[in-house]
C-alpha cells in the first residue's frame, strides 16, 4: 500500500526520509547488531545518540548556553503540574492566558498548587480569537505568566509572545514548535509533547532557563523536579531511548532542509493555501477563527449542511485523506499540517475539497 496523507492531530505523520533511516536501522544500529530499541540508555552507543540530539535542537532552534534541555516523559500534561511544581515558590500565585483546551487543562491544574489569575479569557467567544492586549490583567508579582501559542483544537495561535517583562514567560509549545523560528530567549520555560511536530509520542522536550532550575516545592516528587533530572541529565529513570532517537533524526532532517527559516515558509504557504480554499468556498467551508489569530498547524472547518460531515470524511479516507474528522468538542473537520505534511498533501486535500463542494454544493 502507498503512504497516504495523515492529518491526525497527534501522533501525527513524520518525515518520509525519517521513519525509512529508522527502517534501515531497526535491527542494526551502526554495525552494533542490535536496534536502538534494545540498548542500555546508558550505554556509549545510546548516549552518542541523546548528546546528538541535543547538540542538533540547539543548533535548529538556537538555543543559549544559559538553558537547560531535558528530555522527559508524562507528555505536556504532566507539564501542567511541573511547571507550577518547580516555579510556584513562596508567591503561590501565577498569571495563565485562557484561550483554549489545552490552556484551560493547565489552569486547572495549576490552581491545584497556588493562585491563577486569568490574565484573559475567550471562552465566552467559543476561543475563537485572543483578547485585545488592552484588556490584559497581568500581574508583576506573578511567579511567572503561562500561554499555550497555538490551540491544537481550537486552531488558535497567538501572532506574537506576550511582553511579560521580568516575570518568566512559559510556553505549552506541543504543537507549534519547531514550525518557525523563535527567540528563545524571552521564555523561561518551553515544553512539547513530541507527538505532534517532533517524533513518537512517549517523549517530552523541555528547555528551561537554568536560574530557574532548584527552585521546587518541598514536596515535590523526584520525578517531578527539574532539578533531579538535569543533574540526572534526564535519565533519572529509563527514557524512552526509541522516541528520543526518532527525535534526533527530525532534528538533523530539519537542519537539512534550510531549518525553522525555510520551514516557516512552507508551513505558510500550506496554511494559506488551504484558508483560501475555505474562504473562497462562498460559505460551503466556514473556519471560525479571527483571521489574524488562524493557526498554521491545525486548521479547522466545519460545513454549511453537517450531515454532509460523514460523506465528506469517508470520500477523503478513499483519497488517501484520513484523520480527518474534527475534535468532538467542536465538530466538523480538522486537518493537521505540522511540519512533516508535504505541501502536495495539503494539495490533495484542497483539490478534494474544490471537488466534493461541486459535486454537493
Amino acid at each position: 500500500m502507498s503512504r497516504i496523507f495523515n492529518f491526525s492531530p497527534g501522533p501525527a505523520t513524520l518525515p518520509l526520509a525519517v521513519l525509512e533511516q529508522a527502517q534501515q536501522e531497526m535491527t542494526d544500529w551502526h554495525g552494533t547488531g542490535m536496534s536502538v530499541m534494545e540498548m542500555s540508555h546508558r550505554g556509549k552507543e545510546f548516549i552518542s545518540i541523546a548528546e546528538k540530539a541535543e547538540a542538533s535542537l540547539r543548533e535548529v532552534m538556537n538555543i543559549p548556553e544559559h538553558y537547560k534541555v531535558l528530555f522527559l516523559q508524562g507528555g505536556a500534561s504532566s507539564q501542567f503540574a511541573m511547571v507550577p511544581l518547580n516555579l510556584m515558590g513562596k508567591a503561590r500565585k501565577a498569571d495563565y492566558f485562557d484561550t483554549g483546551a489545552w490552556s484551560a487543562k493547565a489552569i486547572k491544574e495549576a490552581a491545584r498548587y497556588g493562585h491563577v489569575n486569568i490574565v484573559a479569557s475567550s471562552k465566552d467567544e467559543s476561543y475563537s480569537t485572543i483578547p485585545d492586549r488592552v484588556l490584559w490583567e497581568l500581574n508583576e508579582n506573578a511567579a511567572y505568566v503561562h500561554f499555550t501559542p497555538n490551540e491544537t483544537i481550537g486552531g488558535l495561535e497567538f501572532d506574537a509572545e506576550p511582553e511579560t517583562g521580568d516575570v518568566p514567560l512559559v510556553a505549552d509549545m506541543s504543537s507549534t514548535i519547531l514550525s518557525r523560528p523563535i527567540d528563545v530567549d524571552k521564555y523561561g520555560i518551553i515544553y512539547a509533547g513530541a507527538q505532534k511536530n517532533i517524533g513518537p509520542a512517549g517523549l517530552t522536550i523541555v528547555i528551561v532557563r537554568e536560574d530557574l532550575v532548584g527552585h521546587a516545592s518541598a514536596n515535590t516528587p523526584a520525578m517531578m523536579d527539574y532539578a533531579v533530572h538535569d543533574k540526572a541529565e534526564s535519565m533519572y529513570n529509563t527514557p524512552p531511548t526509541f522516541a528520543w532517537y526518532i527525535a534526533g533524526m527530525v532534528f538533523d532532517w530539519l537542519l537539512k532542509n534550510g531549518g525553522l527559516s525555510a520551514m516557516a515558509e512552507i508551513n505558510e504557504r500550506k496554511a494559506s493555501a488551504l484558508y483560501d480554499c475555505i474562504d473562497n468556498s462562498g460559505g460551503f467551508y466556514t473556519n471560525p477563527v479571527d483571521k489574524i489569530y488562524r493557526s498554521w498547524m491545525n486548521v479547522p472547518f466545519v460545513m454549511a449542511d453537517s450531515s454532509q460531515d460523514a460523506a465528506f470524511l469517508a470520500g477523503a479516507a478513499e483519497a488517501g485523506l484520513v484523520q480527518l474528522k474534527g475534535h468532538r468538542s467542536v465538530g466538523g473537520m480538522r486537518a493537521s499540517i505540522y511540519n512533516a505534511m508535504p505541501e502536495e498533501g495539503v494539495q490533495a486535500l484542497i483539490s478534494y475539497m474544490q471537488d466534493f463542494q461541486q459535486k454537493n454544493g
